[in-house]
């Protein structure tokens, strides 16, 4: 336990001594946030905050691969670094250009989808993963082969795009995840695994000391999709895939009300939220300050996190 702890304790203090160094560098390069136009006037407040500041999450990887460089550590920081990459192409454009919609959708996808299958390719023969989907331990759901490599790459896929949502506010996405991870930390029987979500939790947390409201910097895709791969693959490393509608759920909340916002609205030409992803229409139509959301948010993240950990430990 020790010795998972002090990589986590080195990337907690890089992570805070290198993030004010990270936000000047970035304000100099006029590396900024444009904003929506249609969000309200507290959110354009925010034009010109640092983006792409989720890149001093390269701290907490490096630190990990001085604690390992085993095989399961290079597949967790592949899988930070080749997420990380699509959402770094994405930042930069939206910075560069104070373009708000940045690269097109169908591009992320393409990449999303290749890093995915590659990354599958790997990780069935690294973590022996199988076809079954476990729901106790006496009980597993057995897909054929090809099925089942299409529904777990549409699921990484669309659950990396569903975290990616969630970053939306203040300090809302790392609220998030640190429970999501500490959930995976607490479930898993390798060190690496361990060490990597700890590490994770770290740079995660020194992170937060200047993304909190109001906010220095924002992580950015950069942060948020490497933050979304890797939770999706820790998902199918554990087998823990029949949890993801409850430990998931505040991602899957954020990117289902965006899909049936698009939905409603095609059918009725009116919009049954007020904005989306969800944690917008909170502040818009009941008037929460984004302190409450991100706090609210968190508490859920936690409450799922220890339903999920008591139904592991009572039926898997």
């Amino acid at each position: 336990m020790l010795l998972q702890l002090k990589p986590a304790l080195i990337t907690f203090l890089l992570t805070v001594l290198i993030t004010p160094v990270l936000i000047f560098t970035l304000k100099r390069l006029k590396l900024t946030q444009p904003i929506r136009v249609e969000l309200p006037a507290d959110h354009q407040k925010k034009k010109g905050t640092p983006l792409m500041a989720g890149s001093v999450f390269f701290v907490g990887i490096t630190v990990a691969l001085f604690y390992s460089i085993s095989p399961v550590m290079l597949f967790l920081v592949s899988t930070f670094v080749l997420f990380s990459f699509i959402g770094f192409l994405d930042d930069f454009w939206k910075a560069s250009k104070q373009d708000p919609g940045g690269v097109s959708g169908k591009t992320k996808l393409i990449f999303q989808f290749t890093f995915t299958i590659l990354l599958l390719y790997i990780g069935i023969d690294l973590f022996n993963i199988d076809t079954s989907i476990r729901v106790t331990d006496s009980f597993d759901i057995v897909l054929p082969y090809i099925p089942y490599l299409v529904i777990i790459t549409l699921f990484i896929v669309g659950t990396a795009n569903a975290i990616n949502f969630t970053d939306g506010m203040d300090g809302l996405l790392g609220m998030v995840a640190i429970p999501t991870y500490f959930f995976f930390f607490v479930i898993s029987e390798n060190m690496e695994v361990k060490a990597f979500c700890l590490v994770m939790i770290a740079t995660i947390l020194g992170f937060l000391i200047y993304n909190l409201y109001p906010a220095k910097a924002f992580m950015g895709d950069t942060g948020s999709l490497a933050i979304g791969g890797t939770l999706s693959f820790l998902a199918i490393i554990e087998n823990v895939e029949i949890l993801i509608p409850i430990l998931f759920i505040i991602y899957l909340a954020e990117q289902l009300s965006v899909i049936i916002q698009v939905a409603y609205f095609k059918r009725t030409k009116k919009k049954l939220f007020r904005f989306t992803p969800i944690h917008y229409h909170y502040g818009i139509k009941y008037g929460w300050s984004e302190n409450m959301i991100v706090t609210i948010f968190a508490m859920v993240s936690w409450a799922a996190c220890g339903i999920c950990l008591i139904y592991f430990e009572m039926f898997m």
